[in-house]
């Protein structure tokens, strides 16, 4: 979290290794960090032309025989040829057994590992050259110290090397029969805990078409991030879907996701940690770190990822991302037999921030050819019942989608009562199905046994149907949202500096190891990037106080300047509007002095500083994320910073659009845009430090551990910035 940089210091920063699942050979960033993913044949995972199964097994009542007769079975179903491993057999289920891998006398796509120490199993499946491997066995990170150890030594057998791993403490869903009779783009599914996948993956038994499932587990070698990228370039694939506990590394995921982003493929996430209790079950079951929820939901907005709370939530706004494109308008009708329903519909869609127009004038004209006078056809739409029984029905929704306002048609249906409902069911069927539009509908039932819910709404792969009108309305929120995202979108690690600047030179000479810089080295380093300070001195007598007043200009602010000067203002050691030299003189001596009773040490000096009244006072920082590197944040500032906590988290590199969308964020956005008779404020000008402090984040993250620019007052739109105040604390 930021701090007021006049009122608290920062906490002690702990270094992190993390390793990055990257390509070795990609072109590197200015940090030395890889820009692409290390590559990964998955369709050879998926789709393996041979099968080995170590330690397979049909001896009845063992585990083994369970897993081996499933991987039989898939392997059937993919056209892969499977070759049991096991030295105590002769033939399992009718199938020559080979001792060893190398008695195997094929070349091996995919083996799957079902003894309880993998280790030099591994050591020979990569002799053998087979491509990938599949580890069930748990008992490794999520399992403490030594765990994490047995582990590493799986990650160190893959590393670098041609076999790739999946796991250890993975299970047999990517193994799962999936329904072919489905159509449309499809759910590929991700997940840490198969048990949390499982409703996404029973799903198809209500029509909704799931056709990967990644169960990750461990992650020592694969990572949700490979299956990002992989399924991201599946033409099939509609959308990707994840139950996420915690990311191996955050720089491979906004990887994955950018790529993503410009494949125009959707990724929906349930991701816990958002509390200290979530994140301490996260790091028990997969031996993850959770990483910073507040920067875990910055990295997925910069990329668009949509973030859901619960299952059903991942299940309903992944099917709506499946079955539906582009929206043709931005705009939502309700539709309803009901107008307390078409009211609530309503109420709840404007209160998500849905556009909710009324329709045109010669729509609804149209539609009171169809609709009593006395009912409300402007939007939402009450029909009153009876025209959805006959042949004005269908009339009535072909009307709605021709408005040129409206690109989404929300029909919730919470009386079924046929026919009348069967009626609706059917005509909302065939109007989606001849319209580019989006149809939705909620069936209110709690039964959800009615031929209209299973045997019309259900069957249709156009129609999104949902049970519940919050999630409806939230879906639709992540629709419109993701949409607009991927009209603006553009990578930002096409442009992300590859060398330093001269800037970091300089800046690097200003930091020292470990130690804290005073506000006056700390103002230096920002004036390196071209971030505009006050006018200021830094005096060590009281006469060269009233000089440095005289050469600044009237009234001016004096502070004690040390490296180590947390709550200065608390401690007396700010002095704000001195107008003459007397007072400056007496403000040297109360500085001085307090800072001697406060036991605050040796002073660099005191600051004598121009001061700057108009404008807004923002916070503008750097910190570090155990996953995600740099970040920056930026927010409303001065004594406010941690009253209101209104900070907006970016994690480089990213752009200046994404800058404004931070911003955009902020409860105090009303202050930069000029309220009770205050001029705007220069949000270019703020913008343009957000993207100078971004450069020092990726050129200095190695010397830099967090800086504070508190208070950053942006002036008046055209006067620009100043840093007020500046504290940084080196590696």
């Amino acid at each position: 979290m930021l701090h007021d940089s006049r009122g608290h210091h920062f906490p002690g920063h702990t270094r992190t290794s993390v390793t990055v699942n990257a390509d070795p050979s990609a072109e590197l960033d200015v940090t030395g960090r890889p820009l692409a993913l290390r590559p990964a044949d998955l369709d050879r995972f998926f789709r393996p032309r041979t099968v080995a199964v170590i330690g397979a097994s049909d001896t009845e009542g063992r585990p083994g025989a369970r897993i081996t007769a499933q991987l039989i079975a898939w392997a059937d179903r993919v056209g892969a040829r499977l070759f049991p491993v096991n030295p105590k057999h002769e033939r399992i289920a009718g199938r020559p057994c080979f001792a060893d891998i190398s008695a195997v006398p094929e070349p091996v796509d995919l083996a799957v590992v079902l003894v309880g120490d993998p280790a030099e199993v591994l050591e020979q499946l990569a002799g053998a050259g087979v491509s990938f491997a599949v580890v069930f066995a748990a008992g490794f990170a999520e399992a403490g110290a030594a765990g994490a150890a047995a582990q590493a030594r799986l990650a160190q057998l893959t590393s670098g090397g041609s076999l790739r791993l999946l796991g250890p403490n993975t299970n047999l869903n990517a193994f799962e029969e999936f329904r072919t009779d489905l159509e449309g783009p499809s759910i590929a599914l991700i997940t840490q805990s198969g048990h949390q996948g499982r409703p996404v993956f029973a799903a198809q038994e209500i029509g909704i078409r799931v056709s990967h499932w990644a169960p990750v587990g461990n992650e020592a070698d694969l990572e949700i991030a490979d299956f990002v990228r992989h399924f991201s370039d599946q033409e099939e694939v509609g959308v990707i879907a994840a139950y996420v506990e915690g990311f191996k590394d955050g720089r491979t995921f906004a990887l994955a996701a950018d790529h993503a982003a410009r494949q125009g493929v959707p990724v929906v996430v349930v991701k816990v940690g958002r509390t200290e209790t979530g994140a301490r079950m996260a790091q028990s079951h997969t031996g993850k770190l959770t990483g910073g929820d507040r920067t875990a939901s910055a990295v997925f907005r910069q990329y668009g990822v949509t973030r859901v709370d619960g299952l059903d939530e991942l299940i309903d706004t992944s099917q709506l991302f499946a079955r539906t494109r582009t929206p043709l308008a931005q705009g939502v009708c309700v539709y309803s037999i009901s107008g307390g329903t078409g009211a609530h519909m309503a109420d709840l869609a404007a209160a998500e921030g849905l556009t909710v127009p009324q329709l045109d004038r010669s729509t609804q004209e149209r539609l009171h050819a169809w609709i009593p006078p006395y009912l409300t056809v402007s939007n939402p739409v009450d029909n009153g019942g009876h025209p959805a029984g006959d042949e004005r029905g269908r009339k009535i929704i072909d009307a709605i989608l021709a408005d040129p306002a409206i690109g989404v048609l929300v029909c919730p249906i919470t009386g079924a009562f046929p026919p009348m409902s069967d009626r609706l069911a059917q005509d909302l069927v065939d109007a989606a199905e001849a319209s580019d539009k989006v149809v939705c509908v909620v069936w209110g039932s709690p039964v959800g046994d009615e031929s209209a819910y299973r045997e019309i709404l259900l069957k249709s792969n156009k129609v999104v149907v949902f049970r519940t009108f919050g999630n409806c309305v939230r879906a639709l929120r992540a629709y419109f949202d993701y949409h607009r995202f991927r009209t603006q979108y553009s990578s930002p690690f096409e442009d992300v500096p590859r060398t330093a600047s001269a800037a970091a030179a300089k800046a690097k000479r200003l930091l020292s190891s470990g130690k804290p810089l005073s506000e006056h080295s700390a103002k230096q380093l920002l004036r390196t990037y071209g971030i505009r300070v006050p006018r200021e001195q830094l005096v060590t007598s009281a006469a060269a106080a009233v000089r440095a007043a005289g050469l600044i200009g009237y009234p001016v602010v004096m502070k004690a300047c040390g490296p180590q000067l947390p709550h200065k203002s608390d401690l007396g050691l700010v002095k704000l509007g001195l107008r003459s030299a007397s007072q400056v003189r007496d403000a040297y001596r109360e500085i001085t002095d307090a800072a001697k009773e406060a036991g605050a040490g040796r002073l660099e000096g005191v600051l004598v500083c121009q001061q700057v009244d108009r404008g807004v006072e923002m916070v503008v920082g750097i910190s570090h994320d155990d996953l995600f590197g740099p970040t920056v944040s930026v927010g409303l500032g001065g004594i406010f910073v941690e009253v209101f906590d209104d900070i907006a988290i970016g994690v480089p590199p990213f752009g200046a659009y994404e800058v404004k969308r931070m911003l955009g964020e902020l409860r105090g956005l009303k202050c930069l845009q000029g309220m009770r008779g205050q001029p705007p404020a220069d949000l270019d000008a703020l913008v343009d430090v957000v993207m100078r402090v971004q450069r020092m984040a990726l050129e200095l993250g190695d010397e830099l551990a967090e800086l504070d620019i508190n208070p950053l007052m942006v002036m008046p739109r055209g006067g620009g910035t100043v840093a007020l105040d500046a504290l940084a604390v080196a590696r």
